[in-house]
């Protein structure tokens, strides 16, 4: 993990052990003032919230207490209308691989034509000493498409369809997913935000 250092600049550890979505937010933080660490090994949260927020925060608020370091943690996941929002926060656990997950989707989803869905992202920074000091929520909608399509990304990325793209997150650039994904959209409401609590 590299990045621009300033003097001054604040650790923050990256609360997760998903490698894409560590990539995706050194993409996003690499240009602040920053000092970007991965979650250390070892530190295990158990994700017991009702919420994607509840689950952001119990991992950015584990990650800070263990380290004695601020900590950023996302908890993400696809809410299909058809399935009930599921698989929801449940999203990660739905099978054991990204491809089992993918595979499960799409049989419960075979002979159905409403295949809206929304892919939702809820961000918490926190610190040890002040505990919670921001979070923010975004999410995009889109569809789930019958076969997997693009080469990019992680997750459900291959078979999520972008409402105003056309595009599955597995086919966009890294630019692409950041402007009109969920994760990109949460950090563009969390950054202004960010950037007046480092000032």
């Amino acid at each position: 993990m590299t990045q621009l250092i300033y003097s001054n600049s604040q650790i923050l550890f990256i609360g997760s052990t998903n490698p894409g979505k560590i990539q995706e937010f050194t993409n996003f933080l690499s240009h602040l003032p920053l000092i970007l660490k991965s979650q250390p090994k070892g530190i295990v949260v158990k994700e017991t919230g009702q919420s994607f927020m509840d689950n952001a925060r119990l991992k950015a608020l584990e990650v800070a207490n263990k380290t004695n370091q601020w900590s950023l943690a996302d908890d993400s996941g696809l809410c299909v209308h058809a399935l009930n929002g599921s698989p929801g926060i449940y999203s990660a656990r739905y099978a054991n691989s990204d491809e089992a997950r993918i595979k499960r989707l799409l049989n419960e989803l075979q002979d159905c034509d409403n295949r809206n869905a929304d892919f939702v992202s809820a961000i918490c920074i926190a610190s040890p000493e002040n505990g919670i000091l921001l979070e923010v929520a975004a999410k995009c909608q889109g569809r789930i498409v019958r076969q997997p399509r693009g080469m990019n990304g992680f997750g459900y990325d291959p078979i999520f369809q972008e409402q105003s793209t056309g595009l599955t997150f597995a086919e966009m650039s890294k630019d692409q997913k950041r402007e009109f994904g969920h994760r990109g959209r949460a950090f563009s409401c969390l950054e202004p935000k960010l950037k007046l609590l480092l000032s």
